[in-house]
């Protein structure tokens, strides 16, 4: 089979796929709107359960909904009927995931699920399946085919249960007014939850603390960026920030002068130093950085002198 045929093949399920999903939006009507109410008032979990392909769909939705907000177990259709229905609790709802709706752990379950008390979903790729005629609610994901050429691996179907598992989960966050802060909540591990929870005090009191005062000689301003490694220095006048003296300042002095006598950092300060406070988000130090081209930022409270960050510090922690 040459190149050019596989990428053929490759491009033609990517069309299919798209396609299915595309179709989707038929399918949301009234009903998966009042679907999408009725567990956003769900006083317990919502509880998604499936057989084969459809419950290792429904492991992904439920670990969405859990980090966007919505309490949700995963429950095996088939441990279910063996003891695992012991979790279903009465507030509970159910989400049951199937294609073809007539898996015979499914019509086991359903009932079992119905004589509980407990509401049952059922999102399933056949209208006039068992699940789809029995559940109180139902989500389709009927799909013209699958992407798989002989019509029979669950692809475009699984594909189909988890777009609308994320469409879900999405609505339910606008329902629920699920903020980033909410979002950090949950997330707190890894790189992610650094982005989302970092903030330069977590950064600059470990950074040395450059400074010097207006009167302080050329000499002197040299030696405080080369001794404390920041790149630059602070210009301070009792703790207050006057300005600040970057390298490149130094730089620049040294190709427009010829005498370098009597000249104070007074002279070559910066008043209009680039801030930020010790409660901002590391996240948006990275932007000022990025925006401004610069490599560190003067950290303050109330016009006083805190420290500095620098982008290195930000690189170290993962966020870049």
């Amino acid at each position: 089979m040459t190149t050019e045929t596989l990428q053929q093949i490759a491009t033609t399920a990517l069309q299919n796929q798209g396609n299915a999903i595309l179709q989707l939006q038929q399918y949301i009507t009234p009903q998966f709107a009042n679907t999408v109410q009725l567990i956003n008032n769900t006083t317990g979990r919502l509880i998604c359960t499936g057989i084969g392909k459809s419950a290792i769909i429904a492991q992904k939705i439920v670990a969405t909904l859990n980090s966007t907000g919505t309490p949700a177990i995963y429950m095996h259709a088939a441990d279910a009927i063996h003891g695992d229905l012991g979790m279903v609790q009465p507030t509970d709802t159910l989400l049951v995931i199937s294609k073809s709706g007539d898996s015979p752990e499914i019509k086991t379950l359903v009932p079992l699920l119905k004589n509980f008390g407990n509401t049952v979903i059922g999102m399933v790729g056949n209208m006039q399946s068992y699940l789809a005629t029995n559940s109180h609610y139902t989500i389709n994901t009927t799909i013209a085919a699958e992407a798989c050429p002989i019509n029979l691996a669950p692809t475009t179907s699984t594909t189909a249960q988890m777009v609308m598992g994320d469409v879900l989960a999405i609505c339910l966050m606008q329902l629920k007014g699920f903020t980033p802060t909410n979002f950090a909540k949950y997330h707190p591990g890894g790189a992610l939850g650094r982005k989302l929870h970092l903030t330069v005090a977590d950064m600059y009191p470990n950074n040395p603390k450059p400074q010097v005062p207006s009167t302080a000689t050329l000499q002197q301003v040299i030696t405080e960026i080369t001794k404390q490694r920041m790149g630059a220095t602070a210009v301070t006048n009792n703790g207050t920030l006057v300005g600040i003296i970057t390298d490149g300042d130094i730089r620049r002095l040294l190709e427009t002068t010829n005498t370098l006598t009597n000249i104070t950092a007074a002279n070559i300060t910066q008043t209009n130093a680039k801030t930020i406070a010790p409660s901002a988000m590391a996240t948006e130090a990275l932007n000022l950085m990025q925006q401004l081209n610069i490599m560190q930022l003067v950290v303050t409270q109330h016009n006083q002198y805190l420290g500095m960050v620098h982008l290195h510090d930000i690189i170290k922690e993962g966020i870049v």
